[in-house]
């Protein structure tokens, strides 16, 4: 081969003895790293732009794959409803619209809400400070946190069917899910 298609003092030439491996540098070619390097300068945004238009995601294919992603704490644990006032309450006379009391249980953890048409007001037993999420589906709810007594309030009465997801440390409790 003639020096002017590959000069042999050029060190950054990929296709240079050395970067072919049969130098005395010892560097071998690595097309990972070569791959690498085209994907970082925008091949790979410009390849997924042009797959959006030519062949859309189905519509029914994402929804699935944000199903999915919902499991992706799964190894939470598991809060069972211990109390709920639509069952387990004795009714009062004359009472119209009373709010509605839940009790959640999950090892030491207990989690007392009350829904009503003013939202959700709530505690976490031990008090404890948590960041608690209101599921309402694929779709992300209104994020709460509980303060150092472990109280919580959202303004907004979930709709349909609801579940809260707790997490104090690095501890998950998910809720049953009930419909509101």
């Amino acid at each position: 081969m003639t020096d002017d298609v590959f000069p042999e003092d050029s060190e950054d030439d990929a296709f240079s003895e050395d970067a072919l491996g049969d130098g005395e540098s010892g560097a071998e070619f690595d097309p990972a790293a070569e791959v690498d390097a085209v994907f970082e300068d925008g091949l790979l945004a410009e390849l997924r732009q042009a797959a959006g238009i030519l062949d859309p995601v189905p519509a029914e294919l994402t929804r699935i794959a944000v199903e999915a992603f919902a499991l992706h704490d799964l190894d939470a644990r598991l809060a069972e409803l211990t109390f709920d006032s639509l069952v387990d309450a004795i009714p009062v006379r004359g009472a119209t619209d009373a709010p509605r009391m839940l009790t959640f249980h999950s090892g030491d953890v207990t989690i007392d809400v009350e829904v009503s048409t003013q939202g959700l007001m709530g505690q976490v037993l031990p008090p404890q400070p948590a960041s608690i999420e209101v599921l309402t589906g694929p779709q992300s709810g209104a994020s709460l946190v509980a303060d150092d007594m472990g109280r919580f309030t959202s303004g907004v009465t979930p709709t349909g069917p609801f579940a809260l997801r707790l997490r104090t440390g690095g501890d998950v409790v998910v809720t049953e899910w009930l419909r509101a």
